[in-house]
């Protein structure tokens, strides 16, 4: 089995973070792999890495990066696989310089970018540009909206059964 996504990180702090990806996509049975990257430290590894990605067969790239977030962007410079960034909460600013960093990428230097920490909607977002190409992946993509769904449905009914002597 070869993976066809990528979780990088600048750094294995940021698994805890990054975990809620690898989880998701164990979860969806999407072969993936993770790895530590640091744009400023390790910046060839980063260049060869982002180069080879898509040869690998890798077709989406999720870049977790804290503080400067450089990760994101100097991946996309250097390849065609989509990229999503995932800011990381960390820094005296709460997550928002990383997440500026991340956004604010020039043109022809495109990386999609969610909510600080969030590296599950990331995996949801790669599954959605798989599943584009992929029938299978786009039913379990279905199954699973349909499942967060019938949670809601689920909870307002167990809400609907609370008493309370003024609720109506």
């Amino acid at each position: 089995m070869k993976p066809i996504v990528s979780i990088i990180m600048g750094s294995t702090s940021d698994l805890p973070v990054m975990e809620k990806a690898c989880q998701f996509f164990e979860e969806m049975e999407i072969p993936f792999e993770v790895n530590a990257l640091l744009a400023h430290r390790t910046p060839a590894e980063v260049s060869e890495f982002a180069r080879g990605a898509q040869g690998r067969g890798i077709k989406c790239i999720i870049a977790g990066a804290g503080m400067a977030a450089a990760l994101p962007g100097v991946i996309a410079a250097e390849t065609v696989v989509p990229v999503i960034g995932v800011p990381i909460k960390g820094s005296v600013l709460e997550g928002l310089d990383a997440t500026f960093a991340i956004m604010q990428m020039p043109p022809g230097i495109p990386v999609a970018t969610v909510a600080i920490n969030g590296a599950q909607n990331a995996a949801i977002l790669a599954m959605q540009i798989l599943a584009q190409s992929d029938a299978a992946l786009m039913q379990k993509l279905r199954d699973y909206k349909a499942g967060l769904k019938n949670k809601i449905v689920k909870a307002n009914a167990e809400l609907a059964q609370l008493q309370y002597k003024y609720k109506c």
